[in-house]
């Protein structure tokens, strides 16, 4: 079980951090998107901008969503969910995260297939009129997909050790908020 702990610590702790720290991604964007808007208002438009904003929302999207998960921030139908114990809420959670944990490992290996190509043609490039590189954000993709994978398996941890111990591990443990775990 200290093993499992120490995992769930190292995980979460780096995934926490690398989701405060792509909380201020919004602002990148709308920063990108508001040059975009007075370029075309005013100036003369830039080929980049739509683009760029388009890599920065993956990136945001890809590498916030570990940190939604440890914070129970993602959809959940909580019409039988949310009235269950925490044990059967924990019985559940680990038999349904192998489906989350086999479509990430697809995913991950569609990804790594993915970026391996970009690299292996010397580079690919966007079909835009700006054609940037791919493989920055194909990269991106790939460490966001396995950071989530190894969410996913923290999750699946935490659920172990409550089911065998009932002790809860981690900031918050399915679902609650932060006012709640208070």
């Amino acid at each position: 079980m200290n093993v499992l702990r120490r995992y769930v610590r190292l995980v979460d702790g780096f995934n926490y951090g690398l989701g405060r720290v792509m909380m201020f991604g919004i602002f990148v964007l709308m920063g990108i998107l508001l040059y975009s808007s007075m370029n075309k208002a005013f100036f003369t438009p830039r080929l980049w901008t739509l683009e760029m904003a388009q890599f920065v929302m993956v990136g945001y999207y890809i590498l916030g969503g570990p940190y939604a998960m440890q914070m129970g921030a993602n959809v959940r139908m909580d019409l039988f969910y949310g009235e269950w114990s925490m044990r059967k809420k924990s019985w559940i959670d680990c038999f349904t995260v192998f489906f989350l944990i086999v479509y990430l490992v697809i995913l991950l290996w569609g990804g790594i297939e993915s970026t391996s190509y970009s690299f292996k043609y010397g580079g690919e490039r966007s079909s835009s009129p700006w054609r940037p590189y791919m493989w920055p954000i194909k990269v991106t993709m790939c460490v966001g997909i396995a950071l989530m994978l190894l969410q996913a398996l923290s999750e699946l941890a935490k659920d172990i050790i409550f089911l065998r111990t009932g002790e809860k591990v981690g900031r918050f443990h399915h679902g609650e908020r932060q006012g709640d775990a208070l």
